[in-house]
């Protein structure tokens, strides 16, 4: 089984990375989050990995960090959750809101997941709600605490949404612009300024 690699970025792509590892070019699988935290091409880094084999395909998962691997892996446990559908889900939502939606049994986030339904979402969180707390990536306070209006960030986020812009994508600029006294089109202005498409 590969853990990880290290390796140089051949190629990326919202889907896929091509690393180049002593010469060696593996494909891997990569969630919207691990691309977003992907340095540029030519650049040399540590991603973590899992391996799925199955009688007719081998496929190589890559992930940016431990915590959204583990998550994978407890993703797939999930009965009708195979490699590809978990990679879907962790697609999404930024991983914090992931955990943050099935802890919380939000089964209209979850819902809203491309490729997962309702009853699959159900599932999920009945499934994991106490398998993924020990995580510690979300915690109650953190969920209630914000150093931003969640309101007008929210409003923000779906207009960038109907302006083109990846719903992760919008969430991650969003958040990354939003301040305590930000109005949603401060929000969007400055996002906007900030998005190369």
């Amino acid at each position: 089984m590969i853990s990880f690699l290290v390796g140089t970025i051949e190629e990326k792509s919202d889907s896929n990375l091509t690393l180049d590892v002593n010469g060696v070019g593996y494909n891997l699988f990569i969630s919207h989050n691990t691309y977003m935290s992907l340095p540029n091409e030519g650049e040399t880094i540590k991603i973590f990995t899992y391996m799925s084999v199955r009688e007719d395909d081998v496929s190589l998962f890559g992930f940016s960090t431990k915590d959204e691997k583990e998550l994978f892996l407890k993703l797939t446990l999930v009965s009708g959750i195979g490699p590809k559908v978990a990679l879907s889900i962790l697609s999404g939502l930024p991983i914090s809101e992931l955990i943050s939606a099935i802890i919380k049994e939000d089964l209209r986030t979850l819902s809203s997941i491309k490729g997962l339904g309702k009853k699959t979402a159900e599932r999920l969180c009945l499934e994991l709600k106490d398998k993924i707390s020990p995580l510690g990536v979300v915690n109650d306070d953190e969920v209630k605490t914000f150093d931003y209006d969640e309101d007008a960030l929210n409003l923000a986020v779906e207009t960038l949404v109907s302006l083109g812009v990846n719903k992760n994508q919008a969430y991650l600029l969003a958040k990354s612009n939003a301040t305590a006294t930000s109005t949603a089109e401060e929000i969007i202005s400055k996002s906007l300024r900030g998005y190369r498409g």
